[in-house]
Formats: structure tokens, sequence, C-alpha cells
């Protein structure tokens, strides 16, 4: 259990990222998190480099509406910090925080709190001879000689075939649960191709418990992959998003623009909903297949010349011309989220 979101043991997949912003600006790390939160994410990760970030933690902490795990490199005092100030994980890489005895310590003190360790171990931290797998084990076993085990593991790598072999490897020695995710993954466009063919593939072979997309972009972008991905494998809800045509040379109106600002308006609506099923929205092009996705969706717009024809359950209720097609879809969810 990360605070009240349980990982493992046939729990849904939850959705973590990372907050950028700094470690020491208690109000700053409050707002964000918020923001995470209406986004979508389950667990929240953020760095804590020193004792000071640990005191901005603990004003963070009872103000938080998603649990939060710090992220602890090479002083393990800052471990022991955050478990007093209250964070619900800990993520470690037990190989730069100076030796055994320094784990053990963070270990026991986890333990009396009921703290939970994610032991996070990626490409660029690795001893000389060791696999991110034997890395990984050596020190989980760390941890379980201190009688810990309340362990979430990760092995991540830049790419996707190292990835792919690392977990698979570790999902094959140990019933522990794990954490999915690429490290230094890229920019948008990079990191969210290369994420999704990545976990897709491992959560499709049933391997992962949480997840998070790295970015080099935002943590609301990192949480959307993340949501996307878990939705595609239908490992969630559907939540607010639109089916749209690619559009052709019969296309005669503004699909794309369209759709982005009806998915847009129908993020803000969604923003602090869990657990609603929205409605099913379609934006189409032309009437190639635009009446058939409509008849098929709970709300669709089929595109003519510079129009839209609305239909809502299936059934045609006029033209809108332009941009009023998107007010009109959007107060259709409305409508139907009452």
């Amino acid at each position: 259990m990360v605070g009240e979101v349980p990982v493992g043991g046939g729990a849904l997949v939850s959705v973590q990222t990372m907050l950028a912003d700094d470690p020491h600006d208690a109000a700053a790390i409050s707002a964000h998190l918020r923001a995470c939160h209406e986004a979508g994410a389950d667990i929240v990760r953020l760095t804590v480099p020193d004792l000071e970030a640990a005191k901005a933690l603990g004003e963070a902490v009872p103000k938080s509406p998603v649990p939060l795990v710090a992220d602890i490199h090479f002083d393990y005092r800052c471990a022991l910090a955050a478990i007093a100030a209250g964070v619900h994980a800990l993520r470690l890489n037990p190989g730069n925080i100076g030796g055994r005895a320094n784990v053990q310590a963070v270990a026991r003190a986890a333990k009396a709190k009921g703290v939970p360790i994610r032991i996070g171990v990626n490409g660029g931290s690795l001893e000389r001879g060791e696999t991110l797998v034997s890395s990984a084990l050596k020190h989980v076993k760390l941890l379980e000689d201190e009688g810990f085990r309340d362990i979430v593991v990760s092995v991540k790598a830049s790419n996707v075939s190292d990835t792919l072999a690392a977990y698979r490897e570790l999902a094959e020695r140990t019933d522990l649960p794990l954490h999915l995710g690429l490290t230094e993954a890229g920019t948008f466009m990079r990191g969210a191709v290369h994420s999704s063919v990545a976990l897709g593939i491992l959560l499709s072979e049933g391997i992962g418990d949480t997840i998070r997309v790295s970015l080099t972009d935002t943590p609301e972008r990192e949480i959307a992959v993340g949501l996307e991905i878990l939705r595609a494998l239908g490992l969630r809800d559907p939540g607010p998003s639109v089916t749209s045509c690619p559009t052709c040379g019969r296309t005669k109106c503004d699909v794309r623009g369209v759709a982005e600002a009806i998915e847009s308006g129908m993020a803000k609506i969604a923003a602090g909903r869990r657990g609603v099923r929205f409605p099913r929205v379609a934006v189409m092009g032309c009437v190639v297949n635009g009446p058939g996705e409509a008849k098929g969706s709970d709300i669709a717009l089929c595109g003519g010349d510079g129009t839209f024809l609305l239909y809502e359950g299936g059934e045609p209720k006029g033209r809108v011309p332009g941009y009023d097609a998107v007010e009109a879809v959007l107060a259709a969810v409305r409508k139907m989220l009452r």
C-alpha cells in the first residue's frame, strides 16, 4: 500500500509521475500535487536532495490529495527525514546511499512506520559486472535480511529492448510488485512512443503493477500518456477521449481543430472526477465512416461542407456550423454526466 493506493496483488495498475518543482518550495509542491491529482495521477514522486527539502515535504504531505514517494540519492539521512515527515513510500537506489549499514538503517525506520520502499535501478548506476536484475535482487536481499519485504522493484533502461529483457527476467525471478518505465525516454514524441511500446508489451504479458512514463515534459503530459497506455490495453476505463478520423481529400471541415478542442474541454470537465464513465465521442470528416461511427457513439459529429451533423445516442439532432460544434458536444457531455 502506497498511502491508500494498492500496488500489486491484482490491484489496478497505478499511474505515477514526478514533480520538477523546487523541492524546498512547499507551496509550489502543494499546488502542483493538486494539478497532478486532477490530471489522474495515482501516486506522485518528488526528490528530497537534502534535509531542508524533507521539511518542505513534511508541509506538503498533510495537504496532498495523492500519496507521495520520496526520491532519495546519496544521503540516507534524507530517507530517514522523509519517513519522519510522513511520506507514503521511498524510492531508493541502494547502491548510492553509502553502503549496507545505511540501507539497513533506512529499512528499519521504514518497517517501523509501515513505509514501502521501491528499489530503483537504472543503467547508469550499475557497479562493475552487474546487470540491472542482479543489482536489483542484491538490494532486495539487503532489505529482506532486515525482515523487510514491503518492496517494489524497477529496472529501467533507456531503450525498449533492454527494458523488455530486464523486466521479463525480473518477473521470472521475483514475485514482488514491479514498477515499469523507461528511464530518460526523451522529449514528448520520442518518449511517448518508446514508453508506449515497452510498457504496452510488458503489460500485455501480465508484467507490471505501477507505471511511470518518463518524459522531458510536464508531469501532466506524463500522466496523460500513462493513462492512455492503460486505456488502450483495457486496463482502465476509456475516460474522456475522442475517436476521430485521420481526414482525407473528401474532408471539408476542421476535424483536427474541433476534435482537439473537444478533447481539451472534456479533460477540463473530467478534472478531479474519479470512477465516472464518460460518453463515447466521435468526430468524423465525411460520410464514408461518419454515420457508422455516429451510431456507435454516445455523441458524434459527422462533417460536411464547413458544418457538422450532430448525433446523440445514434440519432441525428441537426447541423451545427464550425466551432459551434465544440460547445454543442461539450454541452451534450455535461448533460449525459448529470
